[in-house]
């Protein structure tokens, strides 16, 4: 029976970030109702030169940017992002 307090996402990664954690994806777990800011403070805990990009981070879910307060759904999948540059 699967534990009904945490949920699991995908977490995938880009650019330069994706060097710093050293995949493409990541699942994690996490308790129910955890945020965006939660998940962060997770890989920051696992991969600490990632938190140097902490101001910088583009978080996606879905379609859709998304703040840090954003509540994660069961099997959604977070893109994390470095800032988008133009030229």
């Amino acid at each position: 029976m699967p534990n009904e307090s945490k949920i699991i996402v995908e977490v995938r990664f880009f650019a330069q970030l994706r060097d710093l954690v050293g995949a493409t994806e990541k699942r994690l777990e996490l308790p129910r109702d955890a945020k965006v800011a939660d998940l962060l403070m997770q890989l920051y805990a696992k991969h600490p030169d990632l938190k140097k990009w902490d101001r910088q981070i583009l978080i996606g879910a879905g379609l859709e940017f998304v703040g840090r307060d954003h509540v994660l759904d069961p099997g959604e999948e977070i893109a994390i992002m470095p800032p988008v540059q133009g030229g």
